[in-house]
Order: structure tokens, then C-alpha cells, then sequence
């Protein structure tokens, strides 16, 4: 943005006015109140929360930094969309980062971390007999959270968070585009969650993670083939 630049690189003091906004925005943007191309109008949103215009602005520097949020010359902050192109490069990519962020955390994930992460997939379970994308989404990612959370390699974990921040927009209703899909990512999470357990090989389980995340990708794409 053509403001002065701010340290984008730490999040603000939790509780801050800026991260309550960060928080407030992205959730609007994620659950899909606000819509790819929505015009973010910083004076709205401040007079909507009660703030100043100043914590907005540095909340919407961090959702553009995201790739939440782009800005445009006599424009102004809008919500990012993402293309079939992006999707599909961003799955392919964050297939890779997260398998092997999944590998690398698989012997520093103990017993309760793995009951953790159970017990999320079982959530997910029910989430299924009346479905809720947005809800079953969450879930998912807290899911994977627990697995990939526990990677001793910064620079690869920065990477599937930066993966999963370029879907966010869009997650929010891939579930909804491929419901059936659902159904395949809670038995597959199962099955990770016991190559984790078994202590099987790392390769095996980068694997399946790799597996997990491009069968996604394939749903997708046969169904935006088929509309």
C-alpha cells in the first residue's frame, strides 16, 4: 500500500485494537460476509467496531501481506479472490510444504496431541449428519493444526501457514463446491492419524499427507470441470 510501511512480520499485541480488527475482518472475509472484490472502506469497518481508522488500516496491511486483501490505484482495499489457476498452484504447492511439515512434527507429536486431533476429526464426524461448511472448515483446519504445528523447521512451517492464509478466502466454501469430499477427508484423517500413532516411516507418512491434501485438489477440479 503507498501508506508508510509497518512491521508486518509480528502480529499486534493480542487484545490491541489492530489485531481485534485483524481478527474481525478476517473472519468476515473467511465465513464469506465479505466477498472476493467486496471494497474494503476503512472508515465503515472503523465506525462498525467502535475504533479509530488507524488499528483498520494496519489490520487490512496485515490481511494484504496474507493475500487476503489487495489494493488498488483509486480503488482501495478490496477482498482477493482466487482463481482456478491460483487454486490449483496453491494446492499443489502447500501439498508439498504441509506432507513434509506432517513428517518432519510425527515423532514430536505425543499421545495427547494425537487424541487432541481425534477428537477434532470425531467433531467432523457429526458435522457431517447436518452439514456446515463454513463450521466443517474450521474444524479442518484445526485438525491439521495439531499435525503440522509441531514442525521443528520455521521456514517450512512459515510456508503452509502462508498456503493456508492464500486459501482462506476461498476454503470457506471449497466444502460446500465438493460436500462429498468431506466424507473421504475425516476417513483419510483417521488413517493419518494412525501412521502417526504406529510410528510408521516418515515417508509414508508424507505420503499420505501429500495424498490427503491433492485429493482435495482433484475433487475440485473434476467438479469445476463438470459445471
Amino acid at each position: 500500500m503507498t501508506e508508510t510501511a509497518i512491521d508486518l512480520s509480528a502480529a499486534a499485541p493480542a487484545g490491541s485494537k489492530s489485531q481485534q480488527a485483524y481478527e474481525t475482518v478476517k473472519a468476515r472475509i473467511v465465513e464469506g460476509a465479505y466477498t472476493p472484490g467486496y471494497r474494503l472502506v476503512l472508515g465503515s469497518i472503523a465506525k462498525d467496531l467502535g475504533f479509530s481508522v488507524v488499528p483498520v488500516r494496519e489490520a487490512i496491511r496485515r490481511l494484504e501481506a496474507e493475500g487476503l486483501v489487495k489494493f488498488e490505484r483509486n480503488v482501495g482495499a478490496t477482498v482477493a479472490g482466487i482463481d482456478p489457476t491460483e487454486y490449483l498452484y496453491t494446492m499443489q504447492t502447500l501439498s508439498i510444504v504441509e506432507g513434509a511439515a506432517t513428517a518432519l512434527s510425527a515423532p514430536l507429536i505425543d499421545p495427547a496431541a494425537i487424541a487432541r486431533a481425534r477428537a477434532v476429526n470425531e467433531e467432523m464426524r457429526e458435522c457431517l449428519n447436518h452439514f456446515d461448511p463454513i463450521r466443517f472448515t474450521r474444524l479442518n483446519q484445526d485438525f491439521h493444526s495439531v499435525l503440522f504445528e509441531h514442525c521443528p523447521n520455521p521456514h517450512i512451517l512459515d510456508l503452509v501457514h502462508r498456503g493456508w492464509n492464500r486459501l482462506a478466502a476461498l476454503r470457506s466454501s471449497t466444502f460446500r463446491f465438493i460436500p462429498g469430499r468431506a466424507h473421504d477427508s475425516v476417513d483419510e484423517h483417521e488413517a493419518l492419524l494412525q501412521l502417526i500413532a504406529s510410528g510408521a516411516d516418515a515417508d509414508e507418512i508424507e505420503k499420505a499427507a501429500r495424498l490427503h491434501r491433492s485429493a482435495t485438489l482433484d475433487a475440485y477440479l473434476r467438479q469445476a470441470t463438470n459445471r
